[in-house]
């Protein structure tokens, strides 16, 4: 059975996270805040939780399902190696609006979808999706909405497009703008932005100098800015 609990109350917050981390262990979908946008969540290690999500989106294998984490040492456990730079970006960014990828342990067992040996991996900014994260460990989410339409920044903008196929959703109120996480390759020698979201390239430059820009430009290939002089 599909339920809501509005998190703006203390008593109906604490019983919700509780049957959201008791869903998640379930094997279960649930829909919880972020600082982003609204994301739909399940068990990072139950495949079948994992498929029950893409379809829930209506999404392929070929567009792997990122995962939350509720603390930065989690990171840790599930990478081949933290190379400096990504030590500096999580700790000038993280929790915030910063997805990084990351070559994942090989003795991970889980299935994301066609990762090939990568995960991408954010700690959010919101009390409600750290609290639930605390308890459950990483989570595969992604953004709760079918694939192709606008991103939900409600748990009920979510339900209207996921319904039943959720069991629990967590109303926190607006998120705002529907903005997504800046997305950062952190596998190559030089960290590179795949998406450019709610964190700019001025900001990771601040602490990862030569970091490229979705182009692969790094920060002396940036085009020139013409000058217009009048006739």
């Amino acid at each position: 059975m599909t339920r809501t609990f509005q998190c703006s109350d203390p008593a109906e917050r604490t019983a919700g996270v509780a049957a959201a981390v008791d869903a998640v262990r379930r094997g279960d979908l649930i829909v919880m805040p972020t600082d982003t946008v609204y994301g739909i969540g399940a068990d990072a290690f139950t495949p079948t939780a994992v498929d029950s999500l893409l379809t829930a989106k209506q999404r392929g294998r070929d567009m792997p399902v990122p995962v939350l984490v509720g603390n930065r040492r989690t990171l840790d456990g599930l990478v081949m190696a933290v190379p400096p730079a990504v030590h500096d970006l999580v700790d000038a960014f993280w929790p915030g609006p910063l997805t990084i990828v990351v070559e994942q342990a090989p003795s991970l067992a889980w299935d994301l979808g066609d990762a090939d040996g990568t995960v991408a991996v954010r700690m959010p900014l919101h009390p409600v999706a750290l609290e639930v994260l605390e308890a459950t460990g990483p989570m595969a989410v992604s953004s709760a909405n079918v694939s192709g339409q606008r991103a939900a920044t409600t748990a009920e903008e979510a339900r209207d497009q996921l319904g039943w196929l959720v069991e629990v959703y967590l109303e926190a109120g607006s998120c705002g703008d529907p903005v997504a996480s800046t997305i950062v390759d952190v596998t190559g020698e030089v960290p590179r932005v795949l998406r450019q979201g709610a964190l700019d390239l001025a900001a990771l430059r601040a602490v990862v100098p030569a970091a490229l820009d979705k182009d692969g430009r790094g920060p002396d290939e940036e085009p020139a800015v013409p000058v217009v002089t009048e006739a």
